[in-house]
């Protein structure tokens, strides 16, 4: 089957709000009714949750369109647009409407020769695939002297390789892989690929940031700044592996879903690794036990739509909808000034939002569920900041008192009255919702309601460097994972 090349109607997706925001445009956020502050690690954390979706995205599309499943391809593709809409809007937000829109179409070029390529592997072309790698390699002078020409605190020499080598060659290696058949090369490759998008993010954002200094202030890759965007960048891989996994299961392809599982629980002991470097060898063990459990019942509840095992099911909704409280607890243990409560919901909150996302890949429906996974995604930020916050305050030794302000746990996490009562509502809501499933009022996958979807900004392969950042803060987003999945 032919990949087919599309130009997508443009979609101004959650994140471009997320990104809106980091350059200081209030835009409404569930989460936290603060602004964000315009810091550069703001900038930092905004472009590679963005530029890592870019590559997630790719290379679901590449996936798709090599396994022969054209609707899926199509989706992905146009997820994948939007995505590039959100980085255009993100570049417009600084530079202006003329930028944004001559970027936009630089962006999508590149997109094109990716196509190109996997076209030419599908369907065993030779020349269109070489000629396709070419382009690509021609492309990234262009791409650089585009940006040097925006900021020339970026050499364009050194924008061309950063890409080529960090993005273009990784994410190729992806796709040979998927050509290839192996999906645990391929799963392996992909965490690779996504780790270096923050190797572009932190050289661009402090590039920018120069520039822009009165817009942006702050550096980009303080303590706080690692830590902060280390933990988004593993719990925003977190919920896309899971995607993967369940969306493969449902698919029937056994072998894809086996090497998306293994990816997942990569990631599972990464996020575990980094509470150890923070809290210790027994958290860090502690931690990967029951951060495992709810990959188990998300595992479950996947079994059971694939199964038509409706008490399967509905027993993995009720293991989940208990075991974000636990959670909570244990959270709060290791930081008392994360209340368990409010860790609880944010881990519920990651539950429903990937509920969502594995009810539409059960009803076949990939428009839906890739809609669902862009806010599931985007999600993590918006919990990872608080948390990376309360992490920093807590241990301000070792990650320095740059932060995302302080006062957004106060705002967030340490809720009014009001939130609190909000809260406790949208959990009622979700139990109610979970018995009513249980009690089988609905024949098809039932999706739990969502509280206020907002989104924001693998680790595999990130340096030793940010390990021990990541540690503290994934300890603390991996309670708050309103958004986390399988």
């Amino acid at each position: 089957m032919l990949v087919q090349k599309q130009r997508l109607p443009k979609k101004v997706a959650l994140w471009v709000a997320v990104f809106l925001m980091v350059l200081g445009i209030a835009l409404p956020t569930p989460l936290a009714a603060r602004p964000l502050s315009a810091t550069a690690s703001d900038l930092r954390s905004a472009l590679t949750a963005l530029l890592g979706e870019h590559v997630l995205l790719a290379a679901s599309a590449s996936g798709a369109a090599l396994g022969g499943r054209q609707d899926e391809f199509a989706a992905a593709a146009a997820a994948l647009d939007g995505n590039s809409v959100d980085l255009a809007k993100a570049i417009g937000s600084v530079y202006g409407a003329e930028a944004e829109s001559a970027f936009l179409e630089l962006w999508r070029e590149h997109i094109d020769y990716v196509v190109d390529y996997v076209t030419g592997l599908a369907t065993d072309d030779q020349a269109m695939s070489d000629t396709a790698v070419q382009n690509l390699i021609d492309y990234t002078p262009a791409f650089g002297a585009a940006l040097s020409s925006l900021n020339p605190t970026l050499p364009a020499d050194a924008v061309a390789e950063l890409i080529l080598d960090h993005h273009i060659l990784t994410l190729k290696g992806v796709i040979d892989w998927q050509a290839e058949g192996d999906p645990v090369a391929a799963y392996t490759a992909l965490r690779s690929s996504y780790a270096h998008m923050d190797s572009i993010s932190v050289i661009l954002a402090g590039g920018i940031a120069a520039q822009e200094a009165e817009m942006f202030t702050g550096v980009v890759d303080s303590p706080a700044a690692n830590l902060r965007t280390g933990l988004t960048v593993l719990l925003q891989e977190h919920t896309f592996l899971a995607a993967a996994a369940t969306d493969a299961a449902l698919g029937g392809r056994q072998d894809e879903f086996e090497a998306a599982a293994a990816a997942l629980d990569g990631n599972s002991v990464d996020v575990a690794a980094a509470i150890g470097a923070v809290y210790g060898a027994e958290a860090e063990s502690a931690f990967l036990e029951l951060w495992r459990a709810h990959i188990g019942f998300v595992v479950d509840y996947t079994v059971g739509l694939a199964t038509e095992d409706t008490a399967k099911s509905e027993a993995a909704v009720q293991a989940l909808v208990d075991y974000a409280p636990t959670f909570g607890e244990v959270l709060n243990a290791l930081d008392p000034a994360l209340p368990a409560d409010v860790v609880s919901e944010l881990v519920l909150d990651h539950i429903l939002t990937l509920k969502e996302v594995i009810d539409a890949q059960a009803t076949g429906d990939p428009v839906v569920a890739y809609t669902a996974l862009r806010t599931a995604y985007g999600h993590m930020p918006m919990i990872a900041d608080p948390l990376a916050a309360a992490i920093a305050a807590q241990f301000p030794d070792q990650f320095g008192e740059e932060m995302v302000a302080a006062e957004a746990m106060d705002h967030s996490a340490m809720t009014t009255e009001e939130e609190a009562t909000d809260g406790e509502a949208t959990k009622e809501a979700a139990t109610e919702a979970a018995s009513a499933e249980m009690a089988g009022e609905d024949e098809a996958p039932t999706m739990l309601p969502v509280t206020g979807s907002t989104p924001t900004t693998s680790w595999g392969s990130y340096a030793a460097i940010f390990a021990v950042l990541l540690v503290g803060v994934l300890w603390l987003l991996s309670g708050r994972q309103r958004n986390h999945s399988v």
